[in-house]
């Protein structure tokens, strides 16, 4: 049951990590890239330093030819003299500079690689900034259309709601009026009673008035004044 439920709040608290990478996707690539750029930053001056190293054991290590050409020629010549003595002296030193030379060309074969592989990891990473700057372009060119249609749907949905309301109104302006229905069952259950009949006939002259008229009302105010 709990390994149910921790598998339950490791689902939710990935869905809800992917909702917030959602959210904040361009923000989180341009954050990426700026960490990328660091790192190609950190490794260009890693690059830069090896680099002077190089040139720094490169020069010691003319340098230090040159030594070994300048007293090898000195040797030579106290042989020549016959001073033996000397030249072993110079020997010695040839020697021990010699030996010296091979520690710094392993050094500057070792730093040789070093550059090199560094160079070409900076040479990827600077490409795949490039990459990265134009895919970011792309995902903010999208994130705009999916902005400008999230606002059109809601444009959408307004006019579903206005279509709504029109139909509202046409509906209510569309029932029937009550007071003219009012009259229309008035004269259906007249003419049920046949009553319609015989006021049509009173109205005519036909027998005794049924229901009083403006002219009765009229005859009896002008009595009133005589």
């Amino acid at each position: 049951m709990f390994k149910t439920l921790a598998t339950l709040i490791h689902g939710a608290n990935a869905r809800g990590e992917d909702r917030i990478r959602d959210a904040f996707a361009i923000e989180l690539i341009d954050q990426k890239i700026r960490e990328a750029e660091g790192s190609l930053k950190v490794a260009k001056a890693t690059l830069a330093s090896l680099i002077q190293r190089q040139r720094a054991e490169e020069n010691m290590r003319v340098t230090l030819q040159k030594k070994v050409d300048d007293l090898m020629g000195r040797a030579e010549a106290a042989l020549d003299d016959g001073r033996e003595d000397m030249a072993t002296q110079a020997a010695k030193a040839i020697a021990s500079m010699e030996n010296e030379l091979a520690v710094r060309n392993e050094t500057l074969n070792r730093l040789d690689q070093k550059i090199l592989r560094l160079r070409m990891s900076i040479e990827a990473g600077h490409r795949r900034i490039i990459d990265l700057k134009q895919g970011a372009i792309q995902a903010r060119a999208v994130r705009r259309e999916q902005d400008i249609q999230s606002r059109m749907n809601a444009t959408i949905r307004s006019s579903s709601s206005a279509e709504e309301a029109e139909e509202l109104i046409a509906r209510v302006l569309g029932r029937d009026d009550p007071f003219e229905q009012a009259e229309i069952l008035s004269e259906i259950n007249d003419g049920l009673a046949h009553d319609g009949v015989t006021n049509r006939l009173a109205d005519a002259g036909y027998g005794a008035a049924t229901r009083s008229t403006a002219e009765d009302v009229l005859a009896r105010l002008k009595l009133k004044t005589k």
